[in-house]
């Protein structure tokens, strides 16, 4: 019964890879129904990694990329999103060197116009703190948040 839950899962785990890419603990997750031993889940991932199926460093350049150009994520919370699935740091730092510094200075400036544009504030101070903290809740990191509401604040009064 063992080896057919084993086989079951491998089966289940290759086809969740097939349709998209996919980090050791989202595979885990999905096979968890199977309660295969510690010993067989790291020979299923094995053998995953060695037919090519997972890749963390793979998923880690696509998440960090797909996470920036659809939902416009800061790389502060990319990295908290990565090593919450158990990536590793040196692979969390090379994915996010895929974000162009020039691509992402201008969606951020693209999204606090934006929020600007349907934002109201009592004062040019508190639009620049609500500003600041929707910059901040999307995960990009205070000193280029600041220096886009310079910029921004030097191109219109605010």
């Amino acid at each position: 019964m063992c080896e057919k839950n084993y086989s079951e899962a491998l089966a289940h785990a290759a086809a969740y890879c097939s349709k998209s890419e996919r980090c050791k603990a989202d595979v885990l997750s999905a096979v968890v129904r199977y309660e295969l031993s510690q010993e067989q889940q790291s020979t299923l991932l094995n053998y995953l990694e060695k037919e090519g199926y997972l890749d963390e460093a793979r998923f880690a350049r696509a998440y960090a990329s797909d996470q920036f150009r659809f939902l416009h994520w800061g790389r502060v919370k990319i990295r908290y999103a990565l090593s919450e699935k158990h990536i590793a740091d040196s692979l969390i730092r090379e994915a996010l060197t895929v974000i162009p510094e020039e691509e992402y200075s201008e969606t951020l400036r693209k999204l606090l116009m934006d929020k600007l544009n349907h934002t109201q504030a009592a004062d040019g101070y508190a639009l620049a703190a609500k500003l600041m903290r929707f910059a901040c809740s999307k995960g990009y990191e205070p000193e280029c948040i600041r220096q886009c509401l310079s910029a921004l604040s030097d191109d219109s009064s605010m």
